[in-house]
């Protein structure tokens, strides 16, 4: 059984009779079960009894033995016990949790999170969980992020504690998260109508009390305006205030303080002194002041939680929310790529199908999206979402990938050709395989890294909240300090003043100053097509001093195609395989069946172009294939021993000069790059042929590096290629430092020698290749493609190919830190400002109120510039 922490509200417990079951009453057998409740042993009289209150426990639902008013088998059980453990069940946990290494991890929706605070209780409150590894509060987008041991801790036992402290959380879903939302601000606003009708009422009778003073009212008059007053405040303070309540007793409950513990005070004491006046016929009654009080706080509140939702919205927008329905028409198996009859194999499965689409008298099944399973063939009608990755079996089909790219344009695909899940069906419906279940489809993995993003927290924001904690704690001081030395000043102005200052000095915009910044810059990133998934990224990357390219697939496409193969001229007439070749070309397609076979299975560039041009070859079988880092690869085919790889590499010459070594030569033949293939023979690596590629520079590389150049930021090139084609691309680019045939460990010391001089690095590759260096670097970049979006590492993604997107994403992240200096300053100079004249007494109660939501309202609206940025 796990350890788990609960906190327990003091309530008397209610015992059994000695010798009868402490769960259900009944007498106990001569040797009772046992479960340990409350810290001690309790006796049960059955099996069943044990583990009924075993899984109370274990659901961190002690707290149903110290509420409960009776003893017997009928007694009411914890409602949420049954509801929250259901979420345990394996139908229901694969809807919403997935595995990361090693570890489980779920999103889910929060409601009732009102400041930073919030997150900081139930991030606090969840780490002391046995078994919970991470818990990461999102309080722009009210989502969380957990990663936990689950055979240590069941989700139940999550959502339990997180609904002990007072808040709720449920599965993420977009269409039910934004219902959440939705619900969440009609709520707001029912208690901000009630807040404005009863502020109003009170108004009009505190005037009429006010005047009275002046024009000598009757007693009986002003005890019934008093009377009346409290009558029209009670729904403002019992429904209206009724948040800022409930935050604050969770916080307290746990024995911590959140930003509406000053504000309940200040609220309660002004209520409670009012009741006590009217009660006792003496002193002042502020009932106005009250509800004016409230209705200020959350209008504040209102409008600060609909720019929050709007900053937030377009992160939401990047994910589909899937179509409850899909039309499955069958299921096949997934036929290999590599396969000489792949296209045949995929034409029949189109012949076999491709009458359904258009026929209307044909029902297919229809099945929910998470039934689906790999190898199922569906539908996609016009105009709809593509559920999934997979392969399509239409001849052709016209798909918008804007989602994923930010471009609208249509693209074309072709019978085999992958479909992207979140693509768009722009013309006639179109059946296709299913090669990914749609949670780990494309969607759905920008969908969990962007919520990564948005969810970890960087140091500035880290350092925001312990300052807003600390904050909250010196202002109740002060705040006792006021009440003190006005009580010996002027007892009757006492708790206003006091009340003032809670009031103004509450740093909610403080609290709001990162948060905000950062949630709309990551929004802002994801439109140009940067996709932030790592909470540091943006505030390092306004830092960076030094930016690292990798050429092949970074400066360049990293699309090669296969221009030539040379033959060595010395081995023209030898056997690279057991059959007798008849002609050149012959030993050409043998050649290159021996270099596509070593390639099977890797995720280069160079290799999907071999693979791509040995097609419609049979690739004989490799054994014992090693991937050589920074080299190429090696293997062993029918009873040879083949490399394939840099010249240098395949040779096994550090450094060939020799002209009779035949060098390759790209000039010849106008490659960008080639690759050597040789076989182990007497004793050495013997070339057997050279394969050259061209691959072109991205048309927006020059422009990126002269406006990373032009804003102070240095620019080098690391390279594995160690050919003269890397000068001429960092010549043609304007790069003026060049480290060429570096390993990646060796490009990794390069970075580090950069950082040991007090540099901040950002590393751009293709993330697949280079994931050492990429690790290493302040801040990697990786210049994925949409099929390689599962497999690359890096802080940061370029989705849309466009690497000016590189020089876009240092601007905005600038000006993100220049928006969050502003904030910091605004909120700390506004609560020290504020502070002396409330203390002083000039600042009434409302007007701290409308300062104080002003403060909140000018720091959220600085941060929502960034969506123009």
């Amino acid at each position: 059984m796990s350890n788990f922490t609960t906190t327990y509200q003091h309530t008397e417990l209610i015992l059994p009779p000695d010798g009868h079951c402490f769960h259900c009453g009944d007498p106990l057998p001569k040797q009772p079960f046992f479960s340990t409740i409350l810290g001690k042993e309790r006796p049960m009289c059955c099996l069943g009894c044990q583990l009924a209150s075993q899984s109370i426990v274990e659901s961190g639902l002690e707290q149903y033995y110290l509420d409960r008013s009776e003893i017997n088998r009928t007694a009411k059980l914890p409602d949420s016990l049954y509801e929250l453990k259901a979420y345990d069940h394996e139908d229901i946990k694969a809807q919403f949790v997935y595995t990361q290494q090693g570890s489980s991890v779920a999103e889910l929706s929060v409601s009732n999170l009102r400041c930073s605070a919030c997150a900081w209780l139930i991030e606090t409150q969840l780490s002391r969980l046995n078994g919970l590894q991470q818990c990461q509060v999102n309080l722009t987008n009210q989502r969380m992020r957990v990663l936990w041991n689950e055979e240590q801790l069941p989700i139940s036992q999550i959502l339990s504690t997180i609904q002990q402290i007072g808040y709720n959380a449920k599965p993420y879903r977009q269409d039910t998260h934004e219902a959440m939302l939705r619900r969440d601000n009609r709520k707001m606003l029912f208690q901000l109508g009630i807040a404005a009708l009863g502020a109003m009422q009170a108004m009009m009778f505190a005037v009429g009390l006010y005047f009275g003073e002046y024009t000598g009212m009757a007693d009986n008059d002003r005890e019934f305006l008093r009377w009346v007053s409290l009558f029209v405040s009670i729904p403002v303070f019992f429904i209206a205030g009724l948040p800022f309540f409930q935050s604050a007793f969770s916080a307290l409950k746990v024995r911590q303080v959140n930003m509406d513990v000053p504000i309940s005070l200040a609220i309660v004491i002004t209520f409670c002194a009012s009741l006590y006046a009217t009660l006792t016929h003496t002193g002042e009654t502020y009932y106005d002041s009250v509800s004016m009080l409230i209705f200020f706080l959350l209008a504040g509140k209102y409008v600060e939680h609909n720019a929050r939702v709007k900053a937030s919205g377009l992160a939401n927008d990047l994910v589909v929310v899937e179509p409850l329905l899909v039309a499955k028409l069958g299921q096949a198996k997934i036929f290999d790529k590599n396969d000489t009859d792949y296209l045949t194999n995929l034409k029949n499965l189109n012949q076999q199908y491709q009458h359904i689409p258009n026929d209307s008298l044909v029902k297919p099944n229809l099945v929910s999206a998470q039934n689906l399973q790999i190898g199922d063939i569906v539908r996609i009608d016009a105009g709809a979402s593509v559920i999934s990755d997979g392969i399509l079996l239409s001849t052709t089909a016209a798909v918008s990938q804007s989602l994923l790219t930010g471009e609208s344009d249509l693209i074309v695909k072709k019978l085999g050709d992958d479909v992207i899940g979140g693509s768009q069906n722009d013309s006639q419906p179109f059946i296709m395989q299913v090669t990914t279940l749609p949670k780990d489809s494309q969607m759905g993995v920008i969908d969990r890294l962007v919520n990564r993003a948005l969810s970890e927290k960087p140091q500035v924001a880290l350092k925001a909240d312990k300052l807003a904690r600390w904050f909250v704690a010196r202002v109740l001081l002060i705040a006792s300090v006021v009440f003190c030395a006005w009580y010996v000043i002027d007892p009757g102005r006492a708790i206003w003043v006091t009340v003032a200052v809670l009031v103004a000095t509450c740093p909610c915009a403080l609290s709001l100053a990162t948060p905000i910044a950062l949630t709309v810059a990551t929004n802002r990133l994801a439109s140009l097509g940067f996709l932030a998934t790592r909470g540091h990224a943006i505030t390092t990357l306004a830092g960076i001093s030094h930016v690292a390219f990798d050429k092949t697939g970074t400066l360049t496409y990293g699309q090669p195609n296969l221009l030539a193969v040379e033959i060595i001229a010395t081995q023209q007439n030898d056997k690279p395989q057991n059959s007798e070749p008849k002609n050149s070309d012959d030993v050409k397609n043998q050649l290159l069946a021996i270099a596509g076979s070593l390639e099977v299975g890797s995720r280069h560039p160079i290799a999907y172009a071999l693979l791509e041009a040995a097609r419609q070859l049979h690739l004989p079988t490799s054994q014992d294939l090693q991937h050589i880092v920074g080299g190429g690869v090696q293997a062993n085919i029918e009873g040879h021993r083949y490399r394939l790889g840099h010249f240098a590499f395949a040779t096994d010459c550090a450094f060939a000069t020799d002209k009779a070594l035949n060098l390759p030569n790209l000039a010849e033949y106008q490659a960008s790059m080639s690759v050597t293939l040789s076989r182990w023979q007497d004793n050495h690596w013997q070339a057997l042929a050279h394969f050259y590629f061209h691959d072109k520079i991205r048309e927006q590389a020059f422009d990126t590096i002269q406006a990373l150049k032009n804003q102070g930021i240095s620019v080098l090139m690391l390279t594995g290629d160690p050919s003269e084609q890397a000068d001429k691309v960092a010549l043609q680019l304007g790069i003026d430092v060049v480290y060429k045939g570096l390993s990646p460990d060796e490009k990794a010391t390069h970075i580090q020698a950069l950082q040991n001089a007090g540099h901040i690095v950002q590393m751009v590759g293709d993330g697949i290749n280079d994931a050492p260096v990429l690790a290493k670097a302040n801040i990697s970049t990786a210049m994925a493609g949409v099929a390689d979006l599962a497999q690359v590492s890096g802080d940061s993604l370029v989705l849309n190919g466009e690497i000016q997107t590189i020089a876009d994403a240092y601007r905005v992240a600038g000006k993100t830190d220049r928006i969050i200096s502003q904030n910091f300053r605004w909120a700390l100079g506004y609560n020290m400002v504020v502070l002396i004249p409330a203390g002083f007494g000039y600042v009434p109660p409302w007007a701290a109120a409308i300062g104080m939501s002003l403060s909140s309202l000018f720091v959220v609206l600085n941060a929502l510039r960034l969506k123009r940025a």
